[in-house]
Order: C-alpha cells, then structure tokens, then sequence
C-alpha cells in the first residue's frame, strides 16, 4: 500500500466517511514528526499518463541527488501518485498535511492553488511549492505558472497555417480558469493574427482520461470541417491521436515533443521545460532560498517554454514556407519584440 493509500486508510479507521479532515488531522497526532530535509512530489494524476508529471519527479529528483552529493546530507524524497479522479485530490493531500512528515509538498496543477489554500489554513507549519499555478501572497505557497498564452497562441498559429477548411479545435478534459481565460483565447487569437477567418471549434470530454470520448469529439470536429485540432486532455488524447491517424487530421500538441506519437499528423509541439523548473525550485528550497508567497511567470523568454523546430517529423511535415512564419514569430517571442502576457 502507498503512503497515500495508508495515510487515508489510518483516517477512515479513525472515523469512518464522516468528517475526513478531523479524522486527518487525528493522523498527526501518531506519525512521525517533520524530517529535517523531507519532500513529497504530489502528483495529481498517473506518472505514467503525463509526461509533464514524469518531468516534475525526474526534476525533482536531480536536484535533491546533486544535493546530496555536493553536501553530504539525505535527503527523503517521496514520489506520491494521487490518481486521475480530481475529487480525490483535496483529502489526499489533507493526509499528507496532516502527517506532518514532510517539510515541502512540490506539484503541479493550476487547480492546486484553490485546493491547497484551505489546507495550509488548517496546517500551517506545511509549505507548498506549486508549478503551473499561480498564487501570490501567501506566505505557505511559492508558486510558478509557464505562459500557456505563449504556448497557445504558437499552436493556434501554426493550426491556421496549416488547415485547409480553415477550421481548427481544441478538446479539453474540462472547463478550468486558465483553459478559459488563457488557453483558450490564446489558441484562437494565434490562428487569427495567421488566417483572421479562421474558425474554432471547442469541445469538452468531462474528464482526463476517456480515450474513447476523445476519439468521439475529434471524428465529430472533423466530419464538421476541422482538419487542426489541439488535444489538452490527458490520457484523453490518445483517443484524438487514434482519430487523427485513422481520418488523416493534423494535430498540434502541448507540453512536450508529441511528434512521435503520430508522425505525419503532429505538425508542432510547443513544450514546458518542468524538468528544468523543478530541478531549480527544489535546488533553491534545499539551499533555504524559496520566496514564499511569491508568484513567478515564465515563458519563451526565459528558456521555459519552447516551440520545437529541430525535429526531423517537424521538417519532414511541415512545409517549409509554413516553418518560416514559426520560426520569426518564435524568435520575436525570444527576443522580446513580441510579447503575449499571461
């Protein structure tokens, strides 16, 4: 049984379904105090469903072993998988709070700041350090969000580029802030400033890991003219990536390099260096030097978010008049000559 599953498990006991978090919170009480140097890698999801997550751990886990080299100290690092169901989220985390075992609780979710705020409430002494979140002011949470307008606006441009019905999609897992506020609007915006008529097409599976729903809203996009779609969704992508090999659409794809997960039909990846971000926020919590309450934004710019150009699937599809428009809207973006706020 995994720590998580135990932790609950020692609640339920406790209490059984009734209040979880008093029954949490009597957790506490029997585990063991605070290590000295004690981190746990919440992952809200299945590391093996989400290369973004797999980053988060393998970031995490570089840092805390070139500590250990450079200094002579331990470190306990726990690598903890929270599952798919969102729901599930909140109480894990309560336990793991609670516990009073670890001295940092690292993830990544923009849902995490309104999950864990209430937590740290209750628990004051257990900080937080959330990536592709955003959270300022509060002195348990550090926070650090990439600029998805950036990475949205990038695919939506090269979409447009790239259909020729002029009708793009993007198919979420569900509604959240930053898909309707930044995501969103930044994928049609690109497509726009590339072909102004272009038409979007957005659609929602409910979930982060129905494939087959997947696969159902991409053939209903493309039998309605979409011949682009972006898939934001989880393990629900697998089923618009099956669709796109199947009906012969082009997908552009988020996070990191998906050019081998169909090749022919993958024509960008716009990719987060989480790796890079985790490996640097654990370096500076390990050396004492978090900002709590700080909320930092990065972007092209700053070397954490990126539009491929180099790979040979990208080459070979993509034709070259199209990669030329990419790459100087990409370069403005570097050198600043273009910005996209968050």
């Amino acid at each position: 049984m995994n720590i998580l599953k135990l932790l609950i498990a020692k609640a339920e006991k406790l209490l059984p379904s009734a209040a979880l978090v008093t029954a949490l919170f009597t957790v506490s009480c029997t585990t063991k105090k605070t290590q000295e140097l004690s981190i746990a890698v919440f992952i809200p999801g299945i590391l093996s469903d989400s290369p973004v997550y797999s980053m988060l751990a393998s970031g995490v886990q570089t840092a805390v072993s070139k500590y250990t080299v450079e200094t002579g100290k331990k470190v306990q690092a726990e690598i903890l998988e929270a599952g798919t169901n969102q729901a599930d989220w909140g109480n894990k985390l309560t336990a793991l709070a609670a516990s009073g075992t670890y001295r940092v609780i690292i993830s990544s979710n923009p849902s995490m700041p309104e999950i864990v705020t209430p937590i740290v409430q209750k628990f004051p002494n257990q900080k937080f350090i959330l990536l592709d979140a955003f959270e300022e002011g509060n002195s348990n949470i550090a926070t650090v969000r990439y600029n998805q307008r950036e990475q949205a606006f990038l695919s939506g441009y090269i979409a447009a580029l790239m259909s020729k019905t002029h009708k793009i999609g993007l198919i979420t897992a569900q509604q959240y802030p930053v898909m309707d506020n930044v995501i969103l609007p930044g994928y049609i915006e690109g497509a726009k400033a590339a072909w102004p008529a272009t038409v979007p097409d957005y659609r929602i599976v409910g979930n982060w890991y129905d494939a087959s729903k997947g696969s159902e809203l991409a053939h209903a996009m493309f039998n309605a003219g979409v011949d682009v779609i972006l898939p934001v969704c989880g393990g629900a992508s697998q089923g618009v990536i099956a669709a796109a090999k199947e009906l012969g659409f082009y997908i552009t794809w988020f996070d990191n390099n998906g050019f081998s997960k169909a090749p022919g039909s993958v024509i960008s990846s716009t990719v987060i260096k989480q790796d890079k971000m985790a490996q640097k926020i654990t370096s500076e919590f390990l050396a004492g030097e978090t900002a709590w309450g700080s909320a930092k934004t990065v972007g092209v710019k700053d070397g954490y978010v990126d539009f491929i150009q180099d790979d040979p699937l990208y080459i070979s599809t993509v034709p070259e008049p199209v990669r030329s428009k990419v790459a100087k809207l990409v370069e403005s973006v570097k050198n600043g000559s273009f910005e996209l706020s968050q």
